[in-house]
């Protein structure tokens, strides 16, 4: 498991190899390349070199490869959220893991 956080510093929840899960143990995307998508196959975001989470506007209509979700995991502790980037032109911070 490794932690992730989007681009504003929030603590959004842990990979499993290409797997993204929100820290409440919800698995809302598969990574193909940087590009992050939903189980319906609409883009999410991307994960940038950092290893944090961003969205790029530019990318909004995009869809990718479908898959299913896995089931629910249990609720991990959130970590501390952390000082975060100053946002990029034509970029978004990624959801809230409550938004997915």
């Amino acid at each position: 498991m490794i932690w992730a956080w989007t681009w504003s510093g929030r603590c959004f929840g842990y990979w499993i190899k290409d797997d993204l899960w929100t820290y409440r143990g919800k698995h809302i995307g598969r990574r193909f390349g940087a590009d992050i998508y939903a189980p319906d196959g609409h883009y999410i975001g991307e994960l940038m070199s950092d290893g944090c989470l961003i969205t790029d506007k530019a990318k909004a209509d995009l869809t990718g490869p479908l898959f299913i979700p896995t089931l629910e995991r249990g609720h991990h502790p959130r970590l501390p959220d952390n000082q975060g980037h100053i946002p990029y032109k034509g970029y978004a911070d990624f959801p809230h893991p409550d938004g997915l």
